[in-house]
């Protein structure tokens, strides 16, 4: 099924100011993502931004971009508005790819993409996790899976809880036991995207600050593509930033 990729960039950033205009091989950061996610095979891609020095950015480069309200609560949101914008039909496929993931696998924005269905909305991506330092680490998010690889539930915890093993030891897995990291990537049919912002704020989000939280309380499934391989990571320090401009410097 074809889809549109819109990426959310926003130029505050607490840890790494001007992020989405960071040069990267002689691009700005924005840009090099729009890049990538052009490889998956979308029909087209489009950057969200509140900022007019990202707009020039990517007009410079040849990237679609929309300036978009500034008071948009988050990306999601932002996204719905580049969507309508763009005059998409309701059975349109939207995957949202972040303004920092340079490095973004297109075959994994593909695949998720490929999960959207009449009766899936949502979708998103996960990966095995193998050390117990991920699995205890609330900086990382965990999902748990029903039989049908849709999400039972999100979490900054260890899910789903090993009783007996984690009664033994915390410092390693228990055999058998194959916990899930979330990928922060998105696909939604743009009917339920148009609707998301009017859904009501749910208490598990709040508790985990977890804002996909705030569709499973309301009802509605989560497809999960899950990928044998950890993609690469993204943009939130300039230690990342640098690890980043390595790679993009190797490839010229």
């Amino acid at each position: 099924m074809p889809f549109t990729v819109i990426i959310p960039a926003r130029l505050a950033s607490t840890r790494l100011p001007n992020k989405p205009l960071a040069d990267l091989g002689g691009k700005p950061m924005v840009v090099r993502v729009a890049e990538r996610a052009a490889l998956s095979g979308a029909r087209q891609v489009a950057v969200a931004t509140d900022h007019a020095d990202i707009v020039a950015a990517c007009r410079e480069h040849g990237v679609d971009v929309h300036l978009t309200r500034a008071d948009h609560p988050s990306g999601t949101d932002r996204i719905a508005e580049v969507a309508a914008a763009l005059g998409l039909p309701e059975e349109a496929v939207i995957v949202n790819v972040q303004g920092d993931e340079p490095l973004i696998d297109p075959g994994l924005v593909a695949a998720t993409a490929a999960l959207i269905g009449p009766d899936t909305p949502m979708a998103t991506a996960a990966h095995a996790i193998h050390s117990a330092a991920e699995a205890f680490n609330p900086n990382i998010v965990k999902v748990a899976l029903d039989r049908a690889g849709k999400a039972l539930y999100f979490s900054r915890a260890a899910i789903p809880w090993h009783r007996d093993g984690f009664a033994q030891t915390k410092d390693l897995l228990p055999s058998g036991y194959q916990p899930l990291r979330h990928i922060g990537l998105y696909a939604y049919r743009n009917a339920f995207l148009q609707a998301y912002p009017r859904l009501e704020i749910s208490p598990l989000e709040q508790i985990e600050a977890l804002e996909q939280l705030r569709v499973l309380w309301h009802g509605f499934p989560i497809a999960v593509h899950v990928t044998e391989r950890a993609p690469a990571a993204g943009v939130d320090t300039p230690e990342d930033l640098a690890r980043v401009r390595t790679h993009f410097g190797q490839e010229k």
